[in-house]
């Protein structure tokens, strides 16, 4: 398998995660297809045949967790759980624990237990005496019960008697059959073993058989893992390393007198564990009930999991948890989730498999204590839990991160506060004061990465998209991009960025003995291929040249950006910054010198843009298009030239309002985009449900690798909308900003 190191997983969109892990060989072709067409969700038809009663399928998110090394080899664990930061908890750990080389565990033996209770025998020590005589004739004929099972390398491996008394005092007689049974999980075979050989109980022992079946404590199947974490890891949030392992330490041990506080301690042990069993299709409710069960095994509940200092002062953590798992048997079979869920996780056995989730269990043991001990466990619950919240109030993506930021300070995480942030920000109209200015964002029609190849290419303005306010500041300079929850001081030594750009228009407009607080308004989400970058940095261009009393000409401004946009993409063509400057819908082209051919329209052309579940690198789309443009030059030319023509056929469509036949050419040009290989999965999928709902063309914009796509749809706007509303993808139209 491939390095399970994944740096910026979280950062990515769904589909670009599916991507990732795609390329790296952690799922197949065909497993990455299914999770992105949705149809690794179990059918009705076979929730019917597992359960009773069945009328729908419950879904829970599927998530993976990175970073794993555990005996030496790189895993990848697949998680379905819907409680906020177990996930990011478990990546975490996992990454720290690799410095010293991962999770060790070991499992001497993996047996399960099926039990036949005894009573009304009439001298216990006898019967004792018979059953235990008898032992490996029960095991014989235990044996032929799964003969099968035997051939495979399993089997009964041999039997126990115990004396028990039940509150009477009457006698009670235990028989333990201890079974191997493989990579199965084994509670239906052991089940019939017991029940086949209960007669063959009674009659020796002359007794009556009251219970015949497994325990779910699988004491025979006990697993342990030990990890080492280096001091140099253990620091954070104000606290040194040393306090850090410390208070993790202090927190085990006041788990091992107090059963109040170990019952916490494991419930968070096994947020991993019941994660990953229930993404491989495991009894998790059978492990939970044996993990607390071994945890109470001394007459007091105690932590399964201990930490401790090494002799070099590093933190030492060692959990033991019986674990009886199974990766093959019918159950599994009727849900396709989770044979992805076990393609990912990839045990060659079932012991492998047992051996992950004490991994695991001990990786959410820590990362919840060093939380509990550094900035308290409640911080990263309240952000991931105040961005449910905020989606379930359904917050457009363009206020989202600010509706998250703004619900967290107020203390009240809560329905009804986000809702009241939310209205309040939605009644805020944007005032444009003296010092404040404003830019427009972009959506092209035709004439991706062509225009950088000096093709023409059409764009319109999504207008009143950005705007920028400045005032003066005393210390540092500020930036604080409102709709993408970003604050930040300015560091303007950086060469790359957004710091890098703020530090370029200072240069321009000669502002570097002053210290400012920027405030944007943007209502363009980032990675969209809508121009978000260059409208930035156009609307701060403008708001400086305001603030400072400059004379700003459009072509002094559209410079500048340009020289911002080349910080942020590499070789940028030039429309993302000339759209946002100039906001006009036009033909462009940038062949050594700039060509902009306004386009008058007689109204706001029918388009609809929606926007995908994955951002798109520009400079990472650019990049591979040069690449391949130099091992096909004269291939890609040839497209280039037709898609040049597109964009002047489009232009005059466009004038005209021929939309159908303008759709047409989209649909034409989106086709010689897929050709040079900026195109995606889900991108084609929303392409195909909006023309599938009317739309005369669809296509994607920008740069591709995901961001967003444009329809055409005259006469069937709304139809189109809803449609793509309903398939989750937000949509906005060329004016949904405007003044």
């Amino acid at each position: 398998m491939s390095d399970s190191r994944v740096a910026g997983l979280y950062r990515l969109g769904v589909d670009e995660r599916i991507v990732e892990l795609e390329r790296l060989g952690w799922l197949s072709s065909a497993q990455a297809q299914a999770l992105r067409d949705g149809t690794q969700i179990m059918s009705v038809t076979n929730a019917d045949k597992m359960i009773e009663n069945v009328f729908g399928v419950f879904a829970l998110p599927f998530a993976i967790a990175p970073n794993f090394v555990i005996n030496g080899q790189d895993c990848i664990v697949p998680l379905v759980v819907e409680e906020a930061s177990i996930v990011a908890a478990l990546s975490s750990a996992a990454r720290l624990a690799r410095e010293t080389g991962g999770f060790v565990t070991e499992c001497d033996e993996s047996l399960l237990i099926g039990q036949i209770h005894v009573t009304g025998v009439a001298d216990r020590d006898s019967a004792l005496t018979s059953l235990r005589a008898s032992a490996s004739d029960l095991i014989d004929v235990a044996d032929k019960v799964h003969p099968r099972l035997r051939a495979r390398g399993g089997g009964v491996r041999g039997m126990e008697f115990r004396a028990l008394e039940l509150p009477d005092g009457s006698p009670l007689l235990a028989v333990h059959v201890l079974v191997d049974t493989c990579d199965a999980m084994g509670a239906n075979l052991v089940n019939t073993i017991c029940e086949l050989i209960a007669p063959l109980i009674t009659d020796i022992s002359g007794g009556d058989v009251a219970l015949r079946i497994l325990s779910n404590l699988t004491d025979r199947s006990i697993v342990k893992a030990r990890v080492s974490y280096s001091l140099a890891t253990l620091a954070g949030n104000g606290m040194n390393a040393e306090s850090v392992r410390d208070g993790i330490v202090l927190a085990s041990n006041i788990a091992r007198v107090d059963p109040h506080r170990a019952t916490t301690h494991n419930k968070g042990i096994m947020n991993g564990i019941d994660a990953l069993a229930i993404a491989t299709g495991n009894d998790w409710r059978a492990i939970e009930a044996g993990a607390h069960a071994y945890a109470a095994r001394n007459g007091s509940y105690s932590p399964l999991a201990q930490w401790s200092v090494g002799t070099r002062g590093e933190l030492l953590g060692e959990i033991e948890i019986p674990l009886k798992t199974g990766i093959v048997g019918g159950s599994l079979a009727l849900n396709p989730a989770v044979a992805i869920g076990l393609a990912v996780a990839a045990p060659a056995s079932a012991q492998q498999l047992s051996a992950m989730m004490a991994a695991v269990g001990l990786a959410q043991n820590f990362s919840a204590l060093r939380a509990l001990v550094t900035s308290g466990i409640q911080k990263g619950h309240m952000k991931l839990h105040a961005r449910g919240i905020v989606a379930s109030i359904g917050t457009p993506d363009d206020r989202f991160d600010e509706v998250v930021e703004e619900l967290v300070a107020s203390g009240e995480v809560k329905n009804w506060k986000a809702q009241e942030i939310l209205d309040s920000l939605s009644a805020d109209e944007i005032q444009l004061d003296a010092n404040s200015s404003v830019a427009a964002g972009k959506v092209i029609l035709f004439g991706e990465h062509a225009v950088v190849y000096g093709r023409h290419a059409l764009a319109l303005p999504i207008s009143g998209a950005v705007h920028a306010t400045i005032v003066a500041a005393n210390d540092a300079t500020t930036l604080h991009v409102r709709g993408w929850g970003l604050k930040k001081v300015i560091d303007k030594s950086r060469a790359q960025g957004i710091d890098a750009a703020i530090a370029l228009i200072i240069d321009r407009l000669d502002a570097h003995n002053d210290e400012f607080d920027i405030t944007v308004i943007s209502r363009l989400p980032r990675g969209m291929g809508l121009g978000s970058s260059a409208a930035i940095a156009v609307a701060i261009t403008r708001a400086f040249g305001k603030f400072m009393q400059i004379e700003l000409d459009d072509e002094r401004v559209n410079a500048i950006a340009f020289e911002c946009e080349k910080l942020a993409h590499g070789t940028p063509s030039g429309i993302d910054n000339t759209l946002a400057t100039y906001g006009q819908a036009m033909l462009f082209r940038n062949k050594g010198a700039l060509e902009m051919q306004p386009l008058a329209l007689a109204e706001e052309p029918p388009l609809l843009i929606a926007l995908s579940n994955a951002a798109g690198c520009t400079h990472a789309q650019v990049e591979g298009v040069g690449l391949r443009y130099q091992q096909n030059s004269s291939q890609f030319d040839a497209l280039f030239d037709q898609i040049d023509d597109l964009s002047q056929q489009g232009a005059a469509l466009l004038q005209a309002r021929e939309y159908v036949e303008c759709g047409r050419l989209m649909n034409i040009c989106h086709g010689l985009l897929n050709a040079i290989q900026v195109s995606t999965p889900e991108l084609e999928c929303m392409i195909a449900l909006a023309r599938g709902s009317g739309a005369a063309g669809a296509k994607l914009t920008g740069a591709g690798g995901g961001g967003a796509m444009v329809a055409l749809c005259p006469g069937n706007c709304d139809g189109v909308r809803d449609a793509l509303q309903q398939a989750g993808y937000r949509t906005l139209r060329l004016s949904e900003y405007a003044n």
